[in-house]
């Protein structure tokens, strides 16, 4: 028989998948005899039915009353009960983290008779009063679908009746009253009176936990981050504590190492007299938790002694919640923290000089995004910025953008091709949709651990918060700064995720340090070498040391090439010729195609030979001694003509004119001949060698020519031509025999022995299905998983990506777009098929992939399963592809997390 429900006794940490991750930390801490508050967890198997059938699992009820009942004598007091009642909270916990997607809600067992038994057992009316109107406004929110706003209105409105913008200032009296405002609140929105009886507030809160998983932000949630969806989230039914009983209790948030930048250090925040959900909506301005320590040390060592055990126990950043309730420390929570790009390495590399890790370890720590993060730009320093405020530094990076105040707006601006920066006082999870569409995020309330903090260092989004010196007012749709000045929405200003300073205008940018040390401009070795740069060096040296796969690169020139060898590329994986027939090389090309006899077609080839050559020549010599895989010609001919209705257009303007132009109206013929409807699935590829004759083995030529000279000046030329877009093995076996003529031609006019392979792109399901018969004469295979992903889907990119991708994504289809990600169940399981057929007939066929998916860092792991030799992405994703090979080979991780 299936159990669905666990006391916290019953669980640990490897149990993520079936108490989430909120519960299987908190059994952990509770094995770990550290003081949690007693409760019990209902199992991510029970969301699962649920949400299946619409209905909670049948044996469901019987096993929370039996863990209720326990928790009951644990505690000494029954749920609600009329004098010093057991109250308890109710919160989603997920097995992966969706900070603030999903719903709490507090003190539930408090009602009309029991709020008063509170009190009197407190000794304290104004804490048993906003304990009640916290659980009303949560409830309202949470289970009923009242709008927030409605709540918020009537909390501003007393606190203004007091004079005070401080809800702490409201005593017993206005919280009482508070109270009857939010009751009719719910009648009037909710249609129902607020429910008097403890245990259907409870149920009903479970229930609602389990329906906030497919709340639309916790759908966008998963979706930005790659979460499954049919997970289900689990519910941690909790003893509540109180951090808002008295001054002498608070709640914090505490991290043990600073997860902006890694170092370590007392970093989190602290709010006396509160509870735990004002801290991460950052409704007040906390206190650094390092002020904890002169308001009570006593807790304040404890909790210092306590994080430690955790890192230690854990063996990574902890990020900690906890509550202090008349001097006596709590710990509600406790899981791996988020951190930045910065952190992660930095981080990582300090865990292994501690010994609390391997070299393994850590680069299992550290992804391919978050390098990509971290050689994004950064604000140039020098000349003169208007700073307008300073901020706490949540989430570095730099963003420019124009502000906006609300999501709706950040969505609508960005989609139009603004940048935007959103503002607000503080964030909420409704703001989901805006803080993704937005360049960087800032707040003038709420710090490290807010929830703008934490989603956007989650995103690897620019954030900065708590800057106090800006007045946001979201109705009048402007920000003032304390000088009085007023900006409008649509100002244009600038944040350092990494200072926390904000700029009026437009900062220039510049190149980041871990980009110039991928350049060679900064030695990572040296003493005063940055230790970010220090900490990325390390790990990328553990990537190329555990790679299996060789990493290359996209590139058609030598300065991209050159730039690719020192990024780290072991070759060029995909030399595109077509970029080199555009320009002022264009004309020769139209005379190519309008050539009406077998002279005239030579005369032009001839002509680009030798310029074909020079643009080899400058490739090999970057990449001397590594391979260079060049493809042939592959776009359609008629993407080197003039648009056909602007020629249509010229044409017949001039005939109207009586100045008929020969040289136009033959050009308009040929645009008609070879105008298609399709012209991705027309004439291009292997087809136009087929049917111009000498233009690949124009090609050819050049490149073997270029390869000889390279070659007689005691270079290394390592040449590999691809033929494109093979659907069947006779096709590729007419131009292969093309390419030896050719190079038996050169290599008797120029007297060197040139070695070079010919291969083909496999970017048809054809050639994928084929892949046994065209391995029998081509000895490379590269799977060009853009065409790929097209002609499997039966998309053209330019169109479908405007036309409906972004309905595909919201309704769940895609999870994230096939162009981005390689489909692993349909194109990638041709990649599989292809691969496995061609080596069952030639053994040592060497495999790659040239698509742009190679520098994406989960379809790199996919490639290195299925066996192939290399990825090749463009340069700047070089890096990001190395240390992406070296994950993919480590295997299961032998740590506990």
């Amino acid at each position: 028989m299936t159990k669905f429900v666990y006391d916290f006794a019953e669980g640990n940490k490897d149990l993520k998948d079936l108490l989430g991750g909120k519960g299987a930390n908190l059994a952990e801490m509770t094995n770990m005899g550290l003081p949690v508050p007693p409760g019990f967890t209902i199992t991510t198997e029970a969301c699962q039915t649920y949400l299946a059938t619409g209905r909670q699992p049948a044996e469901m009820a019987e096993e929370v009353s039996e863990h209720l009942a326990a928790l009951e004598r644990t505690m000494g007091k029954k749920l609600g009960q009329t004098d010093d009642p057991l109250l308890v909270s109710v919160r989603s916990g997920a097995k992966f983290s969706m900070p603030g997607m999903m719903e709490t809600v507090l003190n539930v067992g408090l009602n009309d008779q029991s709020v008063r038994g509170l009190a009197a057992q407190a000794g304290n009316e104004r804490f048993a009063f906003d304990s009640y109107r916290r659980l009303i406004q949560m409830f309202g929110k949470t289970v009923l679908g009242i709008d927030g706003e409605h709540f918020e209105g009537a909390l501003e409105a007393a606190k203004e009746a007091r004079g005070t913008h401080n809800d702490l200032d409201l005593d017993a009296e206005d919280l009482r009253k508070l109270i009857e405002t939010y009751k009719q609140v719910v009648v009037e929105f909710a249609g129902r009176e607020f429910p008097q009886d403890p245990r259907e507030q409870m149920d009903l809160a479970v229930r609602a936990v389990f329906d906030s998983w497919n709340a639309p932000r916790a759908v966008l949630y998963r979706r930005q981050e790659r979460i499954p969806a049919d997970l289900g989230t689990a519910v941690n039914i909790v003893a509540m504590v109180f951090g808002n009983l008295s001054d002498d209790s608070g709640t914090g948030v505490a991290f043990t190492r600073d997860p902006a930048s890694g170092a370590k250090g007392v970093y989190g925040d602290y709010l006396a007299n509160a509870q735990g959900e004002d801290v991460v909506a950052g409704i007040r301005n906390t206190l650094a938790l390092a002020d904890l320590e002169r308001l009570d040390k006593k807790s304040y060592d404890e909790l210092m002694g306590i994080m430690a055990q955790l890192e230690e126990h854990y063996r990574d950043l902890c990020d900690i919640e906890f509550t202090i309730e008349r001097g006596k420390l709590w710990m509600l929570q406790t899981r791996v923290g988020k951190r930045t790009a910065g952190a992660a390495f930095r981080i990582a590399t300090q865990l292994i000089d501690e010994g609390l890790i391997d070299e393994r370890e850590a680069l299992r720590r550290v992804t391919g995004a978050q390098l990509a993060q971290l050689m994004f730009p950064h604000f140039d320093e020098t000349g003169a910025h208007k700073k307008i405020a300073q901020g706490m530094n949540a989430s570095p990076g730099a963003a420019v953008g124009k502000v906006v105040f609300d999501s709706y707006t950040a969505v609508k601006w960005s989609r139009s091709g603004e940048k935007v920066i959103l503002v607000r006082r503080e964030t909420n999870p409704d703001d989901l949709n805006g803080m993704i569409a937005a360049q960087g995020i800032l707040t003038s309330r709420g710090g490290k651990t807010s929830h703008a903090a934490v989603v956007a260092r989650g995103m690897g989004k620019t954030c900065v918060c708590g800057a106090e010196a800006i007045d946001v007012d979201t109705k009048a749709r402007h920000f003032t700064l304390r000088d009085g000045s007023v900006y409008p929405e649509g100002t244009m200003v600038s944040i350092d995720g990494t200072t926390g300073e904000v700029f009026l205008g437009e900062v220039p940018v510049v190149d980041s340090p871990v980009v110039r040390y991928f350049e060679g401009e900064l030695d990572p070795e040296a003493d005063e070498a940055d230790d970010l740069v220090k900490a990325v060096h390390r790990l990328m040296k553990v990537a190329d040391g555990n790679r299996r796969m060789a990493v290359r690169a996209n590139s058609d020139t030598e300065e991209d090439s050159a730039r690719a060898r020192r990024f780290g590329a072991q070759g060029i994986g995909l030399c595109r010729t077509e970029h080199m027939f555009l320009g002022d090389r264009r004309q020769l090309v139209e005379a190519l195609i309008l050539a009406d006899t077998d002279d005239e077609r030579e005369r032009e080839l001839a002509e680009l030979l030798p310029l074909q050559r020079e643009d080899f020549k400058g490739i090999f010599e970057a990449m001397d001694g590594l391979p260079v895989t060049i493809r042939l010609l592959d776009p359609p001919l008629h993407e080197f003509l003039p648009n056909i209705t602007e020629l249509s257009v010229r044409v017949a303007v001039a005939e109207a004119r009586g100045e008929p132009r020969e040289g136009d109206l033959r050009m308009l013929q040929a645009v008609h001949k070879l105008h298609e409807q399709n012209p991705m699935l027309g004439l291009r590829g292997v087809r136009l060698g087929l049917v111009i004759p000498g233009l690949f083995e124009m090609q050819a030529r050049a490149i073997l020519e270029a390869a000889a000279e390279h070659q007689k000046n005691g270079g290394v030329p390592r040449v590999e031509i691809m033929v494109p877009l093979v659907g069947a093995v006779q096709e590729f076996e007419a131009i292969k025999e093309d390419i030896i003529g050719v190079g038996a031609e050169v290599r008797a006019e120029t007297g060197q022995h040139l070695e070079f392979l010919i291969g083909t792109m496999i970017e048809l399901p054809r050639a994928a299905l084929t892949a046994g018969q065209i391995a029998e004469s081509a000895e490379f295979f590269s799977f060009g998983t853009n065409d790929l992903t097209q002609t499997t889907w039966g998309f053209s990119r330019d169109d479908v990506e405007a036309a409906f991708f972004s309905h595909y994504l919201e309704k769940g289809i895609f999870g994230v777009s096939p162009f981005e990600s390689l489909d692993r169940e349909g194109v990638g399981e041709l990649v599989k098929i292809g691969a496995e057929r061609g080596r069952a007939v030639r053994p040592g066929l060497k495999l790659g992939v040239c698509g742009e998916h190679g520098g994406d860092p989960e379809s790199v792991h996919f490639f290195d399963a299925v066996g192939l030799d290399y990825v090749s992405c463009s340069p700047f994703r070089v890096p990001v592809a190395r240390l992406e090979a070296g994950r993919a080979n480590l295997g299961s991780s032998s740590e506990t997390r």
